[in-house]
């Protein structure tokens, strides 16, 4: 009889359980956003960090979005999908079925986690969730007409693709009087020229990564997906007008952080 032969690397020790543990009973998870969120949340508290919005800040988000009540939600970065959940739940219930919750992630592989989780949570008929960057994506939803508006928009992607962004989505017209911007990480780890941007009535030209970021932020994506591309050519919309307001919370972590709730309230006649 030959001998058997091992081809590839071994896996780890069999333990006496390994499936019917203690992870999630998908089931009892099916079509409960929150249920899905609670599980997120205990992952993050007793296994390992994840970089999500959190109870804090996201019950900011939420209470925002049951005042603006949108028909149209975007957000910036997904990440694994914890805003998309949280966010689009509360969207379907305040402004119904027929509003949409746009999820925009540059990495494949988040992206992927975000849709499987949205799928489980049952909030396919809300969210889409596109692969890419965002001005690519922006640029495609503008383009295809799926979008003419924005209501509300969550930023919490690249930092320094806060203000490039926000200029393309001016000049695309999807930000306008009425819309609504809630920014995340303002305070930790910051974002001046956004910051900058949104309160300033004289808009200044961005070339770049501002030099006033980290090193750590600036370069944050830089193994997963290569140099920042940021567009040194848009000059956005400089006669919308913004009232901005800070409001202070927490990182997941318990850091101080805060949300920049921008508001676009109107637009002047002519070049400012």
């Amino acid at each position: 009889m030959a001998k058997a032969t091992m081809i590839g690397q071994i896996y780890q020790p069999q333990e006496e359980t390994f499936f019917d543990d203690e992870r999630p009973d998908i089931d009892n998870l099916r079509n409960s956003p929150l249920r899905v969120l609670a599980a997120i949340d205990d992952f993050a508290r007793t296994k390992k960090y994840l970089m999500n919005v959190g109870e804090n800040k996201g019950h900011i988000i939420t209470e925002l979005i049951k005042e603006v009540r949108p028909q149209t939600m975007v957000e910036l970065g997904a990440y694994v999908g914890y805003s998309c959940l949280l966010f689009a739940s509360t969207l379907r219930d305040v402004s119904g079925k027929d509003a949409r919750y746009l999820s925009l992630e540059r990495n494949p592989e988040f992206a992927a986690v975000a849709l499987t989780l949205v799928h489980l949570a049952g909030l396919d008929d809300v969210v889409t969730v596109m692969v890419g960057p965002s001005d690519s994506s922006l640029r495609r939803l503008h383009a295809s007409g799926t979008i003419f508006h924005i209501d509300l928009m969550f930023l919490d992607h690249f930092k320094p693709a806060y203000t490039t962004d926000l200029k393309l989505c001016e000049e695309l017209k999807l930000i306008s009087p009425g819309s609504v911007l809630a920014a995340d990480n303002v305070i930790k780890p910051g974002n001046p020229p956004y910051l900058e941007y949104a309160a300033s009535t004289v808009k200044v030209e961005t070339n770049g990564v501002d030099s006033r970021f980290l090193e750590a932020t600036a370069n944050q994506y830089l193994q997963r997906e290569g140099p920042a591309k940021l567009s040194a050519s848009l000059r956005g919309n400089p006669n919308l007008v913004y009232k901005s307001d800070l409001v202070h919370s927490f990182e997941p972590s318990g850091v101080p952080d805060g949300i920049e709730i921008t508001r676009c309230v109107g637009e002047a006649v002519g070049p400012l």
